[in-house]
Order: C-alpha cells, then sequence, then structure tokens
C-alpha cells in the first residue's frame, strides 16, 4: 500500500510524487527560500530486508550526497542538498520537468536522427566533465538522462557512480542496468570514461533503431551476450540510418574499451562531423552546429565549455542576406554582435573602413552603454551571413565566469583597436613633412 504523502520533508513543502523505485522515491518539492521547485529524493534502504542488498542501497545513496556542490554542468542535473541523518536522508535534486529519454526507444515513436546527434553530443560534454572530474556515471541508460526544455538534456542519477579520487567506497557487484553496462563493467574489471562511453553507445543505438542491442530472457544470457556476441547492425534495423552514424555507434560498442574513442572530445567530433551530413532540424542551426561554431571563433577562444552552453541558451542567431544593413550609424541599441558565418563591411558616411569577418564582434559599446550611438553601419556583403546576438540584459544576468570571459574579450578587442589606431596615427606623423 502506498503511504501518505508527506505534508513536509525538513523545510521543503511536497507537491507531489514524480516517481518510485526499489530503494528510494522522489518528491516534486517547493524551497521557500529561493522560491523555486526542486526534486527531493528520499531514501528508505531500512525496509530492504537483505542485509547485502540494504547496505548496497546505502552506499550508493551516500555516493550521490557526495556529490553535493561538487559538478557543476548545464547538462547535469545538479544536486543542492543532502540531509543524513538517522531520521531522514534525502537529497535535494534540481527538478527537470521534461520527463526521460525512455517514450523515445520504442520503434513508433523514434526521433529524427539529427535529434539523436544533438542528444548524444551534449551527453559527452557532461559526461567528459564529469570524467575529468574524477567521476564515472556506471549507470547511463535512457531513464537516466532527463530531457530539459525543446530537446535540452540533464544526466541525473549518480548512484552508481565511481569516484576516482580522494577517499572512496568501490560497489562491489553488478551495480546499473545490464542492458546497457558495459562487458568490462559486467565482469567487475577496471572501469574509466569508456565504460559510461560502451552505454551511450547502447542508448544511441536504442533511440536510433526502437530496440536494444542485446535482448535476452534473464540477466545471465544478456550479460554473456554482451560480452560474447556482436550486436546487429544499427542499419539491418532502420536502412535510412547513413553509415558513418552506424560506425559511430558500433565504435562505442566495440567489446574492448581500447577500441573505442581513445578520450570523449573524439566521440563529439564524430558526432558533429556526421550532423553536417543530416538533414537540418526544422527552424534552423542545431545546437551542436552552434556548440562547434563557437568553439571555433577567435572571440570565445578564453570560454570553456560551461560558458559556451550558456552563451546558447541566452544568445539568438540569424541568417541576413547581402546588402542588409545590420546596424545603422546614429541609431542606439542595447545588443552585441559576433559574426559566426560570412563577411560584413563597416562604413561611415557611405565611406567603407574596414570588412570584419567570422569570430569578429561588433557593437560591444552600444551593449555596454545604451546612450551611447552606434559609431557605424555594418552591411552583410554575401549570402552566408550568420549572426549572433547578445542582449546587454542577458549578460548582466549571466554567470560570473561568463561575465569575465566576455570582458576579457571585450578588452582585448579594445587593446587590438588602439594599437591599431595608433599605427595609423604613426604613419600619419611620418607623412607630414618637415
Amino acid at each position: 500500500m502506498t503511504p501518505p504523502l508527506p505534508h513536509k520533508i525538513g523545510k521543503y513543502k511536497i507537491l507531489r510524487e514524480l516517481g518510485r523505485g526499489g530503494n528510494a522515491v522522489v518528491y516534486l518539492g517547493h524551497d521557500p527560500f529561493t522560491r523555486r521547485n526542486v526534486a527531493i529524493k528520499t531514501a528508505f534502504a531500512e525496509t530492504i530486508d537483505d542485509p547485502i542488498t540494504r547496505g548496497r542501497a546505502k552506499k550508493q545513496f551516500l555516493k550521490e550526497a557526495s556529490l553535493v556542490g561538487q559538478i557543476n554542468h548545464p547538462h547535469i542535473v545538479k544536486v543542492y542538498d543532502a540531509v543524513i541523518d538517522e531520521d531522514h536522508s534525502y537529497l535535494v535534486m534540481e527538478y527537470v520537468s521534461g520527463g526521460t529519454l525512455k517514450p523515445f526507444c520504442h520503434p513508433a515513436h523514434l526521433l529524427p536522427m539529427e535529434k539523436v546527434v544533438e542528444i548524444t553530443f551534449k551527453c559527452c560534454q557532461a559526461l567528459d566533465y564529469a570524467s575529468r572530474h574524477g567521476i564515472i556515471h556506471r549507470d547511463i541508460k535512457p531513464a537516466n538522462i532527463m530531457l530539459h526544455g525543446d530537446m535540452d538534456l540533464k544526466i541525473t542519477d549518480f548512484g552508481a557512480a565511481w569516484i576516482t579520487h580522494g577517499e572512496q567506497t568501490r560497489l562491489n557487484g553488478l551495480i546499473g542496468s545490464p542492458a546497457y553496462m558495459s562487458p568490462e563493467q559486467i565482469e567487475d574489471s577496471v572501469q574509466d570514461f569508456h565504460t559510461d562511453m560502451y552505454s551511450l553507445g547502447v542508448v544511441m543505438y536504442e533511440l536510433l533503431t526502437g530496440r536494444l542491442p542485446f535482448a535476452a530472457e534473464n540477466d545471465f544470457a544478456l550479460t554473456y551476450k554482451i560480452i560474447n556476441e556482436t550486436p546487429p547492425p544499427p542499419r539491418l534495423l532502420r536502412p535510412a540510418i547513413p553509415r558513418p552514424l552506424e560506425e559511430i555507434v558500433l565504435r562505442a560498442m566495440q567489446k574492448d574499451p581500447a577500441a573505442r574513442y581513445p578520450v570523449w572530445e573524439a566521440f563529439a567530433h564524430s558526432l558533429a562531423e556526421v550532423s553536417d551530413t543530416l538533414e537540418p532540424v526544422a527552424g534552423g542551426i542545431t545546437d551542436t552546429e552552434k556548440f562547434n561554431l563557437l568553439k571555433r571563433l577567435k572571440f570565445f577562444h578564453n570560454f570553456g565549455d560551461i560558458e559556451l552552453w550558456e552563451v546558447l541558451r541566452f544568445s539568438t542567431w540569424r541568417r541576413f542576406p547581402p546588402g542588409h544593413v545590420l546596424v545603422k550609424e546614429g541609431n542606439t541599441g542595447n545588443a552585441v554582435f559576433i559574426l559566426a558565418v560570412g563577411e560584413v563591411k563597416i562604413s561611415k558616411q557611405q565611406k567603407v573602413l574596414s570588412l570584419l569577418g567570422a569570430g569578429d564582434c561588433f557593437g560591444e559599446l552600444s551593449a555596454l552603454d545604451n546612450t551611447l550611438p552606434r559609431s557605424a553601419t555594418v552591411t552583410a556583403l554575401n549570402d552566408d551571413v550568420l549572426l549572433i546576438k547578445i542582449k546587454a540584459s542577458a549578460l548582466r544576468s549571466a554567470s560570473e565566469n561568463c561575465r569575465l570571459a566576455f570582458n576579457e574579450a571585450f578588452l582585448k578587442i579594445l587593446v587590438e583597436r588602439l594599437a591599431r589606431m595608433e599605427a595609423k596615427l604613426a604613419n600619419l606623423i611620418l607623412d607630414i613633412p618637415v
């Protein structure tokens, strides 16, 4: 019989139950101080009769609690707080309202392939961040990847994680979901980030085909297949899958960890390359394409991955035809612009002053002070101009690290422009007859 809904847990008002498993129940709660909804995961390991299972459940809960404040990535669910005592044990986490990827693993509800690539790309970024902080998830599966907004995502449930630095308690035995486990995880041998890479490959396989690579009547038969058998090629189940995309999935799922991608960045790079060959997402450029463009642009060279994802969230991207006036001198504005693709000309009183290309910035002074008029006109020169617009209000609301990165970029631009101006003045002085 389901117990009644608690009115409060700690300071949090309980709104409803979100989900229930063998060792925990998750509630939707409300924090009256921050005025935000949170997910509260409560442990009830004491109700488990088997002492081994009970001890393992406690260790998993403690492992997840130990991550409070350790990881901060836009594609990983934040753990805000943990309370562990004799009366109550619960975690307070970021609430993600969009559900999991599980519904999209059915043949009748498959996502477009470009969406699957984009989702996997974002997972690569998050798991790369985790591994660089000494954390291996070890339970990557569709049910632990939450949707957030329009196909954004958050990885959750680090209860099975293996922390590779500091004091740790290794959880012996099979921890995770057998269908998504790597061969080395099943054999309980040495594991590193390649374990999560294999599991992500299985998730990708399932999202693309609507079925798991291995199926069996019981876990023993399933684990035997994972260790010894080769999965059916995805194109056999869905012929429309491009061969390069199939090769990415199968490489991530290689039995030997050394045969998988050497680093997460290589996995993500392959996804970005195949993304360019797929049908474009309705409505414009994908987040994967945007992220890779930002990484290549000189303006963003001092930005970390977390700051780049933040820029993606608060920027707007738009294409313009040749001859379109992007900024008109004399007008006021409240945004800065970075040229992602194409070329523009800068002119004043119809006299061309300079040309700008990909990675160049304009309008930053007006963004910093919207009372200043635009000093020049900016016009698109060719038919593939892609412009990134960032409002001053978005910059003010950005994280401290993101604002610092923008300030460094603006300062660098200012220094370069002053240096060019000094050089021109020096040439003028030299040209003046004595």
